[in-house]
């Protein structure tokens, strides 16, 4: 974009408008790249204990891709089978939410698959939210084209994100306090807040012992985290460190483990959205920085559920508000 008219100063405005920070795209491909090492780390150790210990982060990913044992049968039997398991998932993180938040929602949700007819274009997963008269649940849609595009070490972390905790939880507060919320957050769905909730939600999920006795969905969790650390190095490469096409899809490859042609599609995404693929990690990453925040101002009287609701609360707001959202929850815990 640096060989544009003006093209260093739209991809400044692209970046504030994806992330609603300032942050420059010199320190968000830095923090892409410090992120991507750290999480390949834990993901490296994983693997070494399930017994995979040769080549790279992502050629041993790429491996588990193709593992039988993750796949389901690529005929209508298996994708009732797979979405059996993620409806499993949804009713497993509903017997832990009162470890992740107080408030009652009903957040209802049915699984669907994309219908055929779009499947070809659709992306692989995503969910559309309850409207806000509670005339229907959300539905949590999932790209069945193939079943190889989804093994299973990878479905849970996916409905974490999708469903519950993430955004059908997060939307859902909307449609059941529209009352509370000003109109302008049930509409304006700053991008940042949104994907950043839903892959914090993800971490909550990890946090919350469900994995603790599955290390492939853990692995898979990590790699969702690492995917979109490694979309803040494409993203800002692409766009103002001279990187080329070829260059970037080369990167995800390599990096992730993922296929060839599903990160030429990705790739293209972020050449046509410029920034937009930041907010997810961008969003997440100050989510956590404010838990630990308040973790060190409440001490023993923090409470994670509670910190939660208190996110979901604000209906979504731009990141640079969160501070000062965040000062005023500690203030009204130390005056209670």
């Amino acid at each position: 974009m640096r060989h544009l008219p003006d093209g260093e100063a739209y991809y400044a405005w692209a970046l504030r408008l994806g992330t609603t920070t300032t942050t420059s795209a010199a320190d968000i491909h830095r923090i892409g790249l410090e992120q991507n090492a750290a999480i390949k780390a834990r993901m490296d150790a994983l693997l070494k204990a399930q017994g995979m210990s040769q080549g790279s982060v992502g050629e041993r990913v790429t491996a588990l891709n193709k593992d039988p044992r993750f796949l389901y049968p690529n005929d209508d039997a298996g994708r009732a089978q797979l979405i059996a398991y993620l409806e499993d998932r949804i009713a497993k993180v509903r017997a832990v939410l009162p470890r992740i938040a107080h408030m009652k929602l009903k957040a209802d949700v049915v699984v669907k698959r994309v219908p055929p007819a779009i499947q070809d274009g659709a992306a692989l997963g995503y969910m559309q939210p309850a409207p806000l008269d509670g005339s229907r649940p959300a539905i949590y849609y999932v790209n069945l084209k193939s079943t190889e595009l989804w093994p299973r070490y990878q479905l849970a972390t996916l409905t974490a994100h999708e469903g519950i905790p993430g955004h059908t939880w997060q939307l859902a507060y909307l449609a059941e306090h529209h009352a509370e919320v000003p109109d302008f957050a049930s509409l304006a769905g700053f991008n940042a807040f949104v994907e950043g909730w839903a892959l914090y939600a993800e971490q909550v999920i990890d946090e919350s012992g469900l994995y603790d006795d599955d290390p492939w969905a853990r692995l898979g969790y990590l790699q969702a985290q690492q995917f979109r650390a490694c979309r803040l190095v494409v993203d800002t490469g692409l766009h103002a460190m001279g990187w080329s096409r070829e260059a970037a899809v080369d990167f995800l490859c390599t990096e992730t483990g993922k296929g060839r042609t599903a990160m030429t599609s990705e790739t293209d995404r972020y050449c046509a959205s410029p920034g937009q693929a930041c907010g997810y990690k961008m969003g997440h990453n100050q989510i956590v920085r404010q838990r630990e925040r308040v973790r060190a101002a409440l001490g023993h009287r923090f409470d994670l559920a509670d910190f939660n609701d208190a996110v979901v609360a604000t209906g979504g707001v731009p990141l640079e508000l969160l501070d000062g959202v965040i000062d005023g929850y500690i203030a009204g815990k130390r005056r209670a």
